[in-house]
Order: structure tokens, then sequence, then C-alpha cells
């Protein structure tokens, strides 16, 4: 909604960001540099527009009553689109009303057509909570809009009042799993719905990306072909945080045109900026006797203590609910020795999702009760929380768009506020806050789906077929006859005159779980309650879910006890332990196919597929300090994976030439590698879990010095064709992080990676800038 904040009172003006960084740089030690770089950004005014004609006078009515009097202009913008029956998706920062661009299309419609319908799509319980609370509150206010009759339809919805959903919702708020396994599934007990829809509205788009995005954009697709049955053609609205291409991105999501709002009408006060590095600790040493920062959630800790010793209303983001509550416990030890009713004012918020603890928290924020929160990074998403004075982000969050909306959550109208992003000991942060135009320019990250990928396609049209055969011309649109004749000659589908059928005894929906992985899957159990957590797919089991691994779910911590990979199950047990756990495995890569391939003489480049032999040969466990405690042996089965890499070759004459000797390419071009994968992220947007990497000094397939980096998914989902396109940004980039970082010969804000099988070693930090810059200029 277009409301200012609750304002507790009395806050400076609109330097109190960059007043509140010299007081936090005042408590810093005077040998220590840590902050690498500050940027002011101005306040920014509002862009008002009219209420468009066609909306419905008890929809304005009810918007002003609480509180919207004047839309924002990107709000009509987005909402004329959508009136006008055009797919449109909506691109702009945190707290910028996007919710209001999709209730004047949906609550108009409804106002004015009895039978109309319409869905809404979000990635969390939380988000559609929230949103649902919202609109609810609308239609609650005018007789004209009851009728609407929003409803949740989700897992955690009772068979009663999932009936009553079907019978009566018309607004359906709920989630792509539910869509698969239930409305398209039985989609004949739902023909009304279907034949009155007409919008579908997809919250925080961006956040469906790798498989997980690549399945929701086939299930979109099926919920279109579904709705085309029954006659109807409903209109898409998107919200999205800032990305890169959003109409690109939100198109390849729906599998339909999209235009595009990205023009930002609504206002935020001046934000101070600041990019923080904690300081190497050279009491403290990591593997191979490498250097270890001051981890990012002590530094966090007393970043936090600080400004609520000035009195500014801090979020502090940490990565796990563990991490959160330590840097909450810290906290309030350090406030502890200032003023112990200050200590009180500080509270780690985990991801429970219940409805009534965000609220509290919320008012307790708002009012001042509260003064600080450390919380984890699920919540930057359906929580009720802006205008605040400062956030915290220990880590970066994993994409530029993630990172602005929480910084989002500070600054209120006409006032000042500060961000603080803190690196964590790892590549990619060690690059950002070295080179801040990454975070403060145009996004460079573009959410990657491949709906394509043979092993997401094929389990998905099953599921399509058995909702409604298949013809050839849909086959044939999906270029996936080839993949569809070999499911039947294994007796999942068959091919008759008017189309293909699945066989009668089969379960397609069941056997897929859009938000898992690809093929057979892991059932991660806690063996004390019997709750199951979630799934991975056995290929990555081994590397995730082996005995002792710390498996971290919506924030809580966990540890493995046992894993069986015949039965297909992970049990684990509670535990907050003071150590993380990363796997170590070796891997062989053999080139089975080259898709795309450039030749620039001494440097080839290609897109190839590949047949991935890795295992699982043990596990380090490290200290939340970044010191390793231990590395502990494991004997896992090998495993085998086909996907897509994108891979370069270097002639050794080239290497000599730029000054590594033959005994120093393994190091290098090892170095290189791991360095790529941490930076693969800021062209991509994945997890460096997603991702995996091998390098060697002399390769069977290419007979030259070479490094591959290949998507950690069965048939690829797409990470490395991006690497392959931003070939260029993204070794820049790797180079830049290798250089930026002042260990003199490895550490793990630039060469180490926590999963080599090799024990990081060779690593040549040295060699590495000289191979990627070799790479770089014969490339350009």
């Amino acid at each position: 909604m277009n409301k200012p904040p609750p304002d507790p009172g009395g806050r400076p003006d609109e330097t109190y960001g960059r007043e509140l960084l010299d007081r936090i740089l005042a408590g810093v030690g005077g040998q220590e540099k840590p902050l690498t770089f500050t940027a002011d950004i101005p306040a920014r005014a509002a862009v008002f527009s009219e209420w468009p004609e066609w909306v419905h006078p008890s929809v304005v009515r009810a918007l002003a009553e609480h509180g919207v009097r004047v839309p924002w202009a990107h709000q009509i913008q987005a909402a004329e689109l959508a009136h006008r029956g055009e797919n449109v998706v909506l691109s702009t920062g945190t707290a910028s009303g996007k919710s209001l661009a999709y209730q004047l299309p949906v609550l108009t419609a409804m106002a004015q057509d009895p039978l109309a319908t319409a869905l809404y799509l979000s990635p969390t319980k939380a988000l559609g909570s929230d949103q649902l609370r919202a609109v609810l509150s609308l239609t609650d206010f005018d007789t004209e809009l009851r009728s609407t009759h929003a409803g949740a339809y989700d897992g955690d919805t009772s068979l009663e009042l999932r009936t009553w959903a079907r019978e009566n919702s018309r607004w359906l708020f709920t989630n792509p799993d539910m869509i698969h396994m239930s409305l398209l599934r039985t989609h004949g007990r739902w023909a009304h719905f279907f034949r009155n829809l007409r919008y579908v509205i997809i919250d925080e788009c961006h956040s469906y990306r790798g498989v997980f995005g690549s399945n929701v954009a086939l299930v979109l697709r099926r919920l279109r072909r579904i709705a085309a049955r029954y006659g109807a053609q409903p209109t898409f609205i998107l919200a999205s945080a800032t990305t890169a291409d959003p109409d690109a991105a939100a198109a390849r999501l729906i599998g339909a045109h999209c235009a595009a709002v990205t023009a930002d009408g609504s206002p935020h006060g001046p934000r101070t900026v600041a990019l923080w590095e904690p300081p190497l600790m050279p009491e403290v040493t990591g593997e191979n006797g490498s250097p270890v920062r001051r981890a990012a959630g002590a530094e966090a800790a007393r970043i936090m203590a600080d400004l609520m010793i000035e009195g500014a209303r801090t979020l502090t983001f940490v990565r796990s609910r563990r991490g959160a509550e330590l840097t909450a416990m810290a906290t309030k030890r350090l406030l502890a020795d200032v003023d112990q009713d200050l200590s009180e004012r500080v509270a780690s918020y985990r991801a429970g999702y219940l409805a009534d603890d965000r609220r509290e928290l919320e008012a307790a924020l708002a009012d001042g009760t509260l003064l600080g929160a450390a919380t984890t990074n699920a919540l930057e998403l359906g929580v009720d929380i802006a205008g605040l004075d400062a956030v915290v982000v220990a880590g970066f969050p994993g994409t530029v768009a993630s990172f602005w909306q929480q910084a989002g959550r500070a600054g209120r109208r006409g006032e000042g506020s500060l961000v603080v992003l803190i690196a964590r000991d790892d590549p990619l942060d060690t690059y950002l806050v070295h080179h801040p135009a990454a975070i403060l320019d145009k996004p460079v990250e573009a959410t990657v789906t491949d709906p394509g990928n043979p092993y997401i396609l094929g389990p998905q049209l099953l599921c399509a077929a058995m909702e409604l055969p298949l013809s050839d011309a849909e086959v044939d649109s999906f270029d996936a006859r080839e993949l569809l004749t070999a499911l039947a000659d294994a007796g999942r589908i068959r091919h008759r005159k008017h189309g293909w059928f699945v066989t009668a005894d089969s379960n397609p929906h069941g056997a897929l779980d859009i938000r898992g992985g690809i093929g057979t899957q892991v059932a991660i159990v806690d063996g004390e309650s019997g709750r199951m957590l979630g799934t991975v797919d056995a290929g990555r089991a081994p590397a995730t879910v082996h005995p002792g691994a710390v498996h971290i779910h919506q924030g809580e911590t966990f540890v493995v006890d046992e894993l069986d990979l015949e039965v297909g199950l992970a049990l684990v047990h509670t535990e907050n332990p003071d150590w993380s756990t990363s796997a170590r495995e070796s891997t062989d890569i053999t080139i089975t196919e080259h898709l795309e391939h450039k030749n620039y003489g001494d440097i080839a480049v290609a897109l190839v597929r590949v047949e991935v032999t890795s295992q699982v040969v043990g596990y380090l466990r490290r200290l939340n300090s970044g010191e390793v405690l231990d590395s502990i042996e494991l004997d896992m089965p090998p495993h085998t994976l086909e996907t897509r890499a994108v891979m370069y070759t270097i002639t050794p004459e080239l290497l000599e030439s730029v000054g590594v000797p033959p005994e120093r390419f393994p190091g290098a071009l090892h170095a290189a590698e791991h360095a790529a994968i941490g930076l693969l992220p800021l062209v991509a947007i994945c997890d460096r879990g997603d991702i995996g990497g091998v390098s060697t000094a002399l390769h069977a397939d290419t007979g030259l010095p070479s490094v591959f980096v290949y998507d950690g998914h069965a048939g690829g989902a797409g990470f490395a064709d991006r690497g392959y396109t931003e070939l260029s940004r993204w070794l820049t980039a790797t180079r830049d992080a290798v250089l930026s970082c002042e260990c003199a010969y490895g550490c793990p804000s630039c060469v180490h990676s926590p999963k080599c099988g090799n024990g990081n070693e060779p690593l040549d930090k040295d060699g590495a800038v000289k191979v990627l810059t070799a790479i770089l200029t014969t490339v350009g």
C-alpha cells in the first residue's frame, strides 16, 4: 500500500545514514580499514497518477479507506496494460506497492463480473498469507467486493476449507506446487474456475530460477493449456524485484510475450550504502594454513550493537536461523556491557511462519519496543517491515535483487538511512565489496531457466498428457518427439492416431516434485519427529546429506545421522553445532558433444555436453570463525551425471609466454577454476552449490590444459549456457576478485573452494591471474 511507515518519532534529517556510519567507524580498531566503499543515494520523489476511469468505484473507496488516495505512476501503468489484456511484469523496488498493480484489474473484474476468477501464486507461504490478508481487508470493507471470496489453497489448508475454496472462492491464493498437484491434476473438478479465469498473478517471479524455475515455467504452460481447454485466456501479471531483462525472463517463465514496467514512481528517503570487508585474522588459519577473515556474523553483531546504541532501528539479515540466533546473542552481550535495558530490545526472528509472530515483530519494530532484530534471508519475502533506520546484510544473499530487497527495508520518507553489506569469506563477496558498480549500477543478473531440459521436460509432458492427451502439434512445439518416443519405448506413454496418452496405472504428478531435483529423490526426514523436511535428488545427496553433514532447512539446523541411497532416505536430528560442513569430491569429466565452439587460436571456448563422474571422499568441519576443525573421510558410491558445461582450453605455449611454466600449470588452472565457480552467480542467478568444476593440465578429450564449469543438475539448468554467453564479463569479474583479495597465496575469499576433493592443492593464485588475463586478452 502507498502509506508512509509508522514513525515512533524524533529521527534526524536526511544525513542520518552518513552520521550512523561515522559512529560505527569510530569503534573500529586503529589498524583495521574494513570500509571499502560508500555511496550516498539521493532521495526519490513520488510520481503520482490519476485513477483510471475503468477502475470500479468500490475499489477506489476501499483503497482510500486504507490510506491509498493517489496511486503511483508505475502502479497505474502496469494495471492499464493488464486491464487491456496484455501480460505485464512490474519490476520495481521493495515497498513500491506492486500489489496495487494487480489488485486494481482483478478486483474491478470481480466487481463487474460475478463469475470472474483469478489465481495468485507465491513462492513462500508467508508472502501468500500477507497478500491474502491485504486483499481480505479490502474486500471486507465494501459489500460490492465481498463476493470475491478470496481464500487460501495450499498444503496447510484443511480438507473442509479446500472444498469450500473450490466451490466458492473466486480469487485463489496458492503456489505452483498446488497448481501442479491439485488444480491441473483434477481440472475437471475446477471447470467453473478455469472457464472464468481472467487473471493469473505471479508474485516475486524472479525467485523462480534453475530447476525449480524451469519446472514452474512448464507448470504455467500446462495451466495456460488447461485454461484454453475451457475457453479462457487469462492475463498474467508478474511482480519482480529489479533484475536484468525482466520482460524476457517473464516471457520465458509463462511462455508468452510480456511487457515490462520498470520506472519506479514510489518515493524513498536518501540512503547511505556501505560495503564492508572484515579483516584477515593472523591468529586464525584455515585449510593449508590459509588466512581467514573475521566472520560476517560476528562483525554484524558489533555493527548492530553500535547502531542500537545510537537509537537506530536495525534489521540484520543472516543466512541461517542458527546464524541469526548467534548474531542476536552476541549483540545482547555487547549491549549488556553498555545498557542492560537496551540488551532486552534485540531479538532473533526465526522464519517460524506463524502470522501472529510476524505481526508482533512488525508492531514491536514499528513502535520502538524492539530496536534490533536478526533474521534469516527467508524473511526478505512476506514480512511487512519497512522504514527502518538501518539494515545490515551479513554476507551477500546470492543475488543483487535479493540484496536490494533486503536493503529496501531501510529508509523512511524524507529521512536518511544506512545499509551495510558485510562480505563473507567468499570470492563473490570479495568481488562485490571492491567493485560496487556490480551492486549499485544496472543489475547484471538474469533469471536463468531451461524448460527445454529433457530431464525436466519429460516428466512434465507425462503430467500434461494425463491432464489432456498431447497432440502431435503440441509435442512438436516442444521439439519433444524424440523424447516422447523414448518414453513410449519405456512404457510410460502411448502414441495413437489422436495423440499421446499416458498409461492408465501411471502417476506422473506424484512422481514429480517441482521443488526437488531431477530423477530419483531422497527424502530428508527428522528422525525424532518423523517430519519430512524436503527432498534432494539422489545424485546430489552424497554431497549434501552425507552422514555428519549440517543441513539447514528454513533457517533451522539439523545434522544428518544416516543416508540410505537404496531406500532414498536421509535421517537427521535437530542440533546447533558450532561448525559447518562441506563435502569434498573427486571428479572426472568426459566430453560427449560440442554444442557451440569458438576458436581464438591459442584459446578455445565451448559449450559442451559432458558426463561427470564424482565421488564424495570426505568432508571438512569448519568453526564459525572459519578455522578448520578437522577433515573426516567418507566412502560414498560414485555418481555419474549427464549435464552441460562451459569450458576453455589454453595452449602450453601461451601459458609459458605469460609466465606460467609447466610445473605451475595444475595450480594456476585449479585456482582459476575455483574462482570462476565462485563468480558465476554474478551473471547467472544460481547458488555456488548448483555448479561444479574440473581443471587439468592435460585433458584426454582435448589434449590441452582445460577448465570446465558444469551444471550440477542432470541435463543442465541453464547456468553453464549463461557462463558461455557472458564469458568475458564473468571471467573479468573472476580475475578482478582474485586481484582484490589482499592475501598472498590464496584463501577462501579468492581461490579456495569448500568442496575441493584435492584439499585445495595445488593452488597458484598468481598463476590464476595470469591465466585469466591471457584468456581475456585473447578473447577480448
